[in-house]
């Protein structure tokens, strides 16, 4: 075998390889999940207003007893999803619903700096009981900002120090289909924490 014909066997070997690895990404079932939006409600009393990108305020004035006192709350999200199929001819049949049981959340930020509980909060990962059928969107909401996270660093340091932290906020959703074969399914939403100012 000449030189010319070992690496052109070698190309060829490769890309075949890197093709599957691309195709085994996307796990073994049969369908997958599209997320059509990402959303993200501030805590409070706004807590119904949702948006594609969140004003995290960590520190809040409510009235308790005629008196204003600071207080902080959780952040939630709502994720709309839809089902797909990773060959557009085949009907999607019962099998092929996909029921998400958990995700995680994570933060980077855009200067660069990453260190949790130093520079970004802490990752975490919860719950979450959503079962896409088919095509029809279906939406689900969750906890994408720990009201714990707004107590600890580096959170905590902005209700006095007057400073915003920009973020990206990456969640993953975690499911199978009916026949246990696992999906995934990721979005990102972008976040500013910092001690806005109360209406």
């Amino acid at each position: 075998m000449t030189t010319k014909t070992h690496s052109l066997v070698t190309l060829v070997a490769l890309a075949a390889l890197t093709s599957a690895c691309g195709v085994a990404e996307q796990g073994r079932s049969p369908s997958l999940v599209r997320i059509n939006a990402l959303e993200a409600s501030a805590g409070g009393a706004q807590s119904t207003t949702y948006s594609g990108f969140l004003l995290s305020d960590v520190s809040r004035m409510v009235t308790v007893n005629s008196q204003q006192v600071a207080t902080i709350f959780n952040d939630n999200g709502r994720v709309t999803m839809s089902l797909v199929m990773k060959d557009p001819s085949t009907t999607p049949s019962t099998l092929n619903a996909v029921t998400f049981t958990h995700y995680r959340v994570t933060y980077r930020r855009t200067d660069g700096r990453n260190v949790e509980g130093v520079d970004v909060p802490y990752a975490f990962d919860s719950g979450i009981s959503l079962t896409v059928l088919n095509d029809t969107a279906v939406a689900a909401g969750f906890e994408l900002v720990r009201s714990s996270a707004k107590a600890e660093a580096p959170l905590r340091a902005l209700v006095s120090n007057g400073e915003v932290i920009s973020t990206i906020a990456t969640v993953k959703f975690y499911g199978h289909d009916q026949a246990n074969k696992g999906v995934e399914a990721t979005g990102t939403i972008g976040i500013d924490f910092a001690n806005f100012a109360d209406n």
